[in-house]
């Protein structure tokens, strides 16, 4: 009887770790034998087993549907406006955010209410994070930072399980911040091509938004770099009532973004950061922090002394162009190389002396091109007509300079991009700005709205051809530039702007003595 209960006993423990809960009832057991304590004992192993395999897999089950996010108390005054340069009209805007989540009840006695969501749209780099970040940090609140790709998963329901969990989540916590990164990625544009996953999340998501009280005092911050691509149900007012747009510096702000990210860098007397503001245009907030943190590398391998400005030009080109590397060509590649690259710096020097030429190399460069002209654009607003064809010809002039010295027959493959780009540029000249000799007629619209013809191939044809003939007379105008130019760099491999500019004046200068 002993043996009976100590084997009940096992039976029951084993049973109950599994989470399975036997009851028994004294007599009757003698008579059943040894085979049923063997039965019940195997049983309850096997559904120890079932039990300890299956709990598991039903907390990862249940975990699925939860969301990555969480609050992250350590924004709250690791970032704030102080540390957010430029970018004046969104911080304007999120100040009026931080003075309605430290008082809403000023707002309510006007009857207004703040806006439900913020959308900061923009170029990748130019600070959209960094601005949500800083909102929270001054206001003080919990930030709830995901990325839409958090709620996208294969499961259906998944997503739009995460979306109500975060802003459960976000009303427990009262006063917060709640930023969506890429929002693009959960909020595309419905259409035929969409998935049940996508379409639940995107409608999880527009609920909660829509669903909001007006003094709960969540506020949704979202990014995109496509506007364009993001449902209109997403934009309408009530969801995202301010969309802003959080764009590439202009000059004054990149100086002062680059006065923000140097205080902790020691400079050396030669740097002018304004002298850097001025050459880095179309560079972003995040590009800039990376040229000064390259310069500062360059600087820390130097070891000796500050950051110099000539650790700061090198990281320029070498974020720009990418690093040199040794050069593999034959001799005669070289000169080709040379001739190419000499052909570009002439014509932007005698086409766009506007733009400034900061370097001519024919050393390949990082990111596959066997040479390089870093030429500096003018900071404007829109371009007209004869700067579009200017850019045209600088584009062609490598290839009309292989033509004008090597002869038509020993052209190259390596115009291959910058014949597609100005072929880019002459389609749209003749498709999209009226610019083909027909002031007032798009032929893109024309062909989208009475059928497609051949009317824009002819159009952009005409463009190249003429541009390019117009390149060739200019360089062989102008040969003898054109060879100083290219047998200086087959010497050096690489011009300043300044260098190559005095070698073609004295080349003009030249010309201009003998023609008198």
């Amino acid at each position: 009887m002993k043996k009976w209960y100590a084997a009940l006993a096992a039976v029951s423990l084993a049973a109950a770790a599994g989470g399975i809960i036997i009851t028994f009832t004294d007599g009757g057991f003698e008579s059943a034998g040894g085979l049923v304590s063997r039965l019940l004992i195997v049983a309850s192993l096997v559904g120890f087993a079932i039990a300890a395999i299956a709990r598991p897999a039903a907390r990862k089950a249940e975990a699925v549907g939860k969301g990555r996010g969480g609050v992250s108390d350590r924004f709250r005054s690791a970032c704030t406006f102080k540390d957010v340069a430029a970018n004046d009209q969104a911080l304007q805007s999120l100040m009026e955010l931080k003075d309605y989540l430290e008082t809403p009840e000023k707002y309510a006695r006007y009857g207004a209410r703040m806006p439900r969501g913020v959308l900061l749209y923009g170029p990748p780099g130019t600070g959209k994070t960094l601005l949500a970040r800083a909102l929270a940090g001054e206001a003080g609140v919990p930030f709830f930072a995901l990325s839409g790709s958090d709620f996208v998963e294969k499961f259906v329901g998944v997503g739009a399980s995460r979306v109500r969990e975060l802003f459960r989540k976000a009303r427990r916590a009262g006063r917060c911040v709640i930023f969506i990164d890429e929002i693009d990625a959960m909020g595309k544009r419905r259409d035929e091509a969409s998935s049940d996953e996508r379409d639940q999340t995107l409608n999880a998501l527009l609920s909660e938004m829509s669903g909001f009280y007006t003094g709960d005092g969540v506020i949704v911050i979202a990014a995109t770099n496509r506007l364009d691509a993001l449902d209109p149900a997403l934009l309408r007012p009530g969801r995202f009532d301010r969309q802003i747009e959080v764009d590439l510096p202009g000059r004054e702000q990149r100086l002062s973004i680059l006065r923000l990210h140097s205080k902790n860098k020691p400079m050396a007397s030669d740097v002018s950061l304004d002298e850097i503001a001025a050459q880095t245009i179309s560079f972003s907030g995040a590009s800039l922090e990376c040229l000064l943190n390259e310069a500062a590398i360059l600087a820390a391998k130097r070891g000796q002394g500050d950051i110099t400005r000539q650790d700061l030009q090198c990281a320029f080109y070498k974020t720009i162009a990418g690093s040199d590397r040794p050069m593999a060509a034959t001799p005669e590649e070289r000169r080709i190389i040379a001739v190419h690259e000499s052909g570009h710096a002439l014509a932007s020097l005698l086409l766009a002396p506007e733009n400034r030429l900061a370097r001519v190399s024919i050393l390949p460069a990082g990111r596959g091109a066997a040479g390089y002209n870093l030429c500096i654009p003018a900071e404007r607003v829109m371009l007209g007509k004869k700067e579009i064809e200017n850019q045209i010809c600088v584009l062609l002039a490598g290839r009309a300079a292989e033509q004008v010295v090597n002869g038509s027959e020993a052209l190259t493959a390596g115009a291959s991009s910058d014949i597609a780009r100005a072929t880019e540029l002459a389609a749209a000249m003749a498709m999209d700005l009226g610019m083909a000799g027909e002031p007032a007629v798009s032929l893109k619209a024309l062909n989208r709205c009475c059928g497609s013809g051949g009317n824009s191939a002819d159009a952009s044809r005409k463009i190249l051809a003429d541009m390019y003939a117009r390149t060739c007379s200019l360089l062989e105008a102008h040969i003898e530039a054109l060879e100083s130019l290219w047998k200086a760099l087959v010497e050096s491999e690489s011009l300043s702007g300044d260098q190559a500019r005095a070698i073609v004046d004295r080349a003009l200068s030249n010309e201009r003595q003998q023609s008198a």
